[in-house]
C-alpha cells in the first residue's frame, strides 16, 4: 500500500460518521440554543451587512461588509461548482438536501464563530486586530488550553496550502487550458503575480478587492443559472422531487449514474457542504475578527450570511441546473463513465444554452482566485500566531510560489492531505464552540434585549 492509499484511509476515517455528526451536532446545538436566531434574523443580517458597507470610526482594519466578502471570497470556490457536482455524482440528488441541512445549522456555527472572534480578538505589535479560534481558545478557555489553539493554527497554516492555494490554482489552470488553450505554466505565473499584488497589501487590500469581485462574480454566476432554470422550468418540480425523495430513499442506477444509498447521500452532502461553506472549520472568524465593529453579535449576524449565500444560494443554483439538465445520468462519450466534478457542471450549463459552459469556466477562474486571496490571510494569521509577525513576509513569498506549483503539478496527494488538515482544524474549533457557547448565548440575549 503506497502513501496515497494510506492517507486516503486516514482521510476517510477523519471525515467519517463521527466528524460529520460532530459538525452537524454542534450546529444543531447552537441553532437550538440560539432559538433559531440565524433563521429568524436573516433579514436583520442583510440589513447589518449593507449598512456595514460604509466606512466607520469603529476599531478594525476592514468594514463589516468587507469582512463578509473576504470570508465569502475564501468559501465560494471550486466547492460550489465541482464540489456540488461530485456530491450529486456520488451521493445522488438526495445529497443536495443534506447539503441544505448542513448550511441551515451551519449558519448558527458561523454566527457563533464570529461572535467569539470579535469578543476575544487582540491587537498585534503592528496595532492590527487579530482573532479566530486560536485566540478565543486561549483567551476564552484559559491559558491551560492554549496548546489547543496552537494546534489549530498549525493545522490551518498547512491546510491553507491545500484547500486555499494549490487546489484552487490547479482548477484555474485546468479551466484556462480547456477553455482558452492557455498553458498551465503561463496561468501559474500570471495567477502568482496577480495574487502577490493583492496579498502584499494585507487584509485592507484583500478586503477592497473582495468587496468588488465577489458580489459581481456571484451575481453573474447566479444570473446565468437562473436563465437556464427559466428555460428548463418544466423540469424544476421533478428536480425538487428527486432531492427530497432521494434524501431518504437513495437513488437507483440509471443511465450513467451507478446508484447511491441514503448514507451516501448524507455523507457526500454533508462533507461537500462543509467543504464549500466551511462552517465549523474556524477559517471565517479570522476575517471577521478584523472588522470595524464594537458589537460581536452584530458581526455575527453578518457572518452567518456567508453560509446562506454560499450554500443555499450559489450551491443550489449549480445543483438545480445539473438536475434539470439530466446530465448527472448521462455517460461521458470519451471515458465511458458518468460525468462528475467540474465537467458535470460544465456539461449541465452547456445544455441550457450555447456558451453556458463559459459561465462555469469563468466562475471557476474568478471564484478560485478570490479563494486564494481569502485563504492567504487565514494562513498568514495562523503563522503570526505561531511565530509572530516575522513569519508573515516569508509566508507570503511561499504562498505565491505554491500557486505556480499547484497550477502545474498533479495534486492527488495534496487533495488528500488538505482533507485531513481541514478535519484536524475543525476539531479544536468545535470543542471551543461547545465550551464557549454560554458566552455566545449570553451576548446574544443582551444585544437583542437592547434592540
Amino acid at each position: 500500500m503506497d502513501l496515497y492509499d494510506v492517507l486516503g484511509q486516514v482521510s476517510g476515517f477523519v471525515w467519517g460518521p463521527v466528524m460529520l455528526v460532530l459538525l452537524l451536532g454542534t450546529g444543531l446545538f447552537l441553532t437550538l440554543g440560539l432559538k433559531l436566531l440565524p433563521q429568524r434574523k436573516l433579514g436583520y443580517g442583510f440589513k447589518m451587512a449593507f449598512s456595514g458597507i460604509r466606512e466607520t470610526q469603529e476599531k478594525g482594519q476592514i468594514t463589516p461588509f468587507q469582512a463578509l466578502t473576504t470570508a465569502l471570497a475564501a468559501t465560494i470556490g471550486t466547492g460550489n461548482i465541482a464540489g456540488v457536482a461530485t456530491a450529486i455524482a456520488l451521493g445522488g440528488p438526495g445529497a443536495v438536501f443534506w447539503m441544505w441541512i448542513t448550511a441551515l445549522v451551519g449558519m448558527a456555527t458561523k454566527y457563533a464563530e464570529a461572535v467569539l472572534a470579535v469578543t476575544y480578538r487582540e491587537t498585534d505589535e503592528a496595532g492590527e486586530f487579530v482573532g479566530g479560534p486560536m485566540y478565543y481558545i486561549r483567551n476564552g478557555m484559559g491559558k491551560n488550553w492554549a496548546w489547543l489553539g496552537w494546534l489549530f493554527a498549525l493545522f490551518a497554516a498547512i491546510a491553507a496550502f491545500g484547500i486555499g492555494n494549490t487546489v484552487q490554482a490547479n482548477s484555474v489552470a485546468d479551466a484556462m487550458h480547456s477553455t482558452f488553450g492557455i498553458g498551465k505554466g503561463i496561468t501559474g505565473i500570471v495567477l502568482a503575480i496577480m495574487t502577490f499584488m493583492v496579498v502584499i497589501g494585507g487584509i485592507s487590500r484583500i478586503g477592497q478587492v473582495a468587496e468588488k469581485l465577489v458580489p459581481l462574480m456571484a451575481l453573474f454566476y447566479v444570473a446565468g443559472a437562473l436563465i437556464i432554470l427559466v428555460i428548463q422550468a418544466d423540469q424544476l418540480p421533478h428536480a425538487f422531487a428527486l432531492i427530497f425523495e432521494d434524501a431518504f430513499t437513495g437513488t437507483a442506477a440509471t443511465g450513467g449514474f451507478v446508484g447511491a444509498g441514503v448514507m451516501a447521500a448524507i455523507r457526500f452532502g454533508v462533507a461537500r457542504g462543509i467543504f464549500s461553506n466551511e462552517a465549523g472549520l474556524g477559517s471565517a472568524p479570522i476575517a471577521h475578527a478584523a472588522a470595524k465593529t464594537l458589537e460581536p453579535v452584530r458581526q455575527g449576524t453578518v457572518a452567518m450570511l456567508g453560509t446562506f449565500i454560499d450554500t443555499i444560494i450559489v450551491c443550489s443554483m449549480t445543483a438545480l441546473v445539473i438536475l434539470t439538465s439530466g446530465m448527472w445520468m448521462q455517460v461521458d462519450p470519451i471515458s465511458g463513465a458518468g460525468f462528475t466534478g467540474a465537467a458535470l457542471s460544465s456539461q449541465a450549463f452547456a445544455s441550457g444554452f450555447e456558451g453556458g459552459d463559459m459561465i462555469v469556466s469563468l466562475g471557476l477562474i474568478i471564484f478560485a482566485f478570490t479563494t486564494i486571496l481569502g485563504w492567504s490571510y487565514y494562513g498568514e494569521r495562523a503563522v503570526e500566531y505561531l511565530v509572530g509577525r516575522r513569519g508573515i513576509l516569508p509566508y507570503r513569498i511561499l504562498w505565491v510560489i505554491a500557486i505556480y506549483i499547484g497550477a502545474t503539478a498533479q495534486l492527488n496527494l495534496i487533495w488528500v492531505v488538505a482533507d485531513i488538515m481541514n478535519a484536524l482544524m475543525a476539531l479544536p474549533n468545535l470543542i471551543a464552540l461547545l465550551v464557549l457557547s454560554p458566552v455566545v448565548f449570553s451576548a446574544t440575549r443582551l444585544y437583542f434585549s437592547k434592540e
